[in-house]
């Protein structure tokens, strides 16, 4: 089976968990915090705070922003359920945007759409890599004194107006799921442009305590420690640091072995007609952590026939970026408004993702092209 993605994992990681292993201390410790400085580093932040998810990092972010109940938030539709979950768990109302048809992100004239006298921030996600165009988003939200806090769970080692993503970003929330470039195996990053701000989401994520378990134990003193609010466990442990701290080192290679297999699929998709794929805005650069395609309307399969097809090839695909609107917990949010997004609509209906992993080989390519040239009738 061709798979989706598969993670490049080596010797190097296994001796790096291993060494955290023999040390005895595996929670959060010193390589959380060498972790926290080396990715903050290569994506041009000036904090980062590692946290338990990508999930997690967003909640974070929106408790730090001041967004709490009565608010409203703005999200793309168009993303995975916990961007939209992370405005519910801090008591407000997710409130969707539609996305531009081409990198399936917010832009300006979509978040100024929907913006309200509540809107309390707006979080805007680097679909599947794409960069999203962030100085225009701030230029709309910065004049309204509204933060705008990044997903870019997706989008380590991509590149947007010629710096890495996240950078000067005041909130950016990253994920090391698995399906990630760089992976944790689970795990995320907050990254901050504020020394305070960083500090109180270290308390945040470790239950509001006022010095750290690994800071206590490393004192060599008696050391009484306070609960100064109410906070979370959303600790990252040594053992994913220890790993992240040598993904870290290979993201520069993986991205540049995607961008050539994703330049390969763009060659071989261009004869079959109608077929639209995922490309670098004129922005930025997208580390193409996912490479989805748009069917047209009249190809003469449906998404979800085309994924059968796949299958019984022995190819792995996915549905394209789900929409949580359409999704039982947001069919109708909770003050009673429904999401008009039509490029949303479309997007999620007609697009899939293929495989794209760092071994892949020319012949599996080939193999995935073969079965879509072969359902358009080609």
């Amino acid at each position: 089976m061709i798979p989706v993605i598969r993670p490049v994992l080596g010797d190097e990681e296994a001796a790096a968990v291993a060494e955290v292993v023999r040390s005895g201390w595996v929670a959060q410790g010193p390589r959380v915090a060498a972790f926290e400085q080396a990715f903050a580093d290569r994506m041009g932040a000036a904090h980062g705070v590692a946290t338990s998810s990508c999930t997690t990092a967003l909640h974070l972010a929106l408790l730090l922003a001041g967004v709490g109940p009565g608010d409203d938030v703005v999200v793309p539709s168009l993303s995975f359920i916990a961007t939209a979950n992370a405005a519910r768990y801090v008591g407000a109302e997710p409130v969707f945007a539609d996305v531009d048809p081409t990198t399936g992100n917010l832009t300006a004239k979509t978040v100024e759409a929907v913006l309200t006298e509540r809107t309390r921030a707006v979080i805007a996600v680097d679909q599947a890599g794409v960069p999203v165009d962030l100085d225009e988003l701030r230029a709309v939200c910065d004049a309204r004194g509204i933060p705008v806090v990044e997903d870019a769970a997706c989008a380590a080692g991509s590149v947007y107006r010629g710096r890495p993503v996240g950078t000067g970003a005041e909130f950016a929330a990253w994920s090391f799921h698995p399906r990630k470039l760089l992976t944790t195996g689970e795990g995320g990053m907050l990254t901050l442009a504020s020394e305070e701000v960083a500090r109180r989401a270290r308390r945040l994520r470790e239950h509001g305590m006022s010095v750290s378990a690994a800071d206590r134990h490393a004192g060599g003193t008696v050391v009484i420690e306070e609960y100064l609010e109410t906070g979370f466990n959303f600790r990252m442990t040594d053992l994913q640091a220890a790993l992240g701290l040598v993904q870290l080192t290979r993201l520069t290679g993986v991205v540049e072995r995607r961008r050539d297999l994703a330049a390969r699929y763009q060659r071989l998709l261009a004869d079959v007609p109608g077929i639209h794929t995922v490309r670098d805005p004129l922005y930025g650069r997208t580390n193409y952590q996912s490479f989805w395609i748009v069917l047209p309307e009249d190809f003469p399969v449906g998404r979800d026939a085309l994924l059968e097809r796949l299958l019984a090839a022995g190819i792995s695909g996915r549905r394209g970026i789900m929409a949580a609107h359409r999704e039982p917990a947001y069919v109708t949010s909770a003050s009673g408004r429904t999401a008009d997004l039509p490029v949303t609509d479309r997007l999620t209906t007609r697009s899939l993702i293929l495989p794209l992993f760092h071994e892949m080989t020319e012949e599996e390519q080939d193999r995935v092209v073969q079965v879509i040239a072969t359902a358009a009738g080609r």
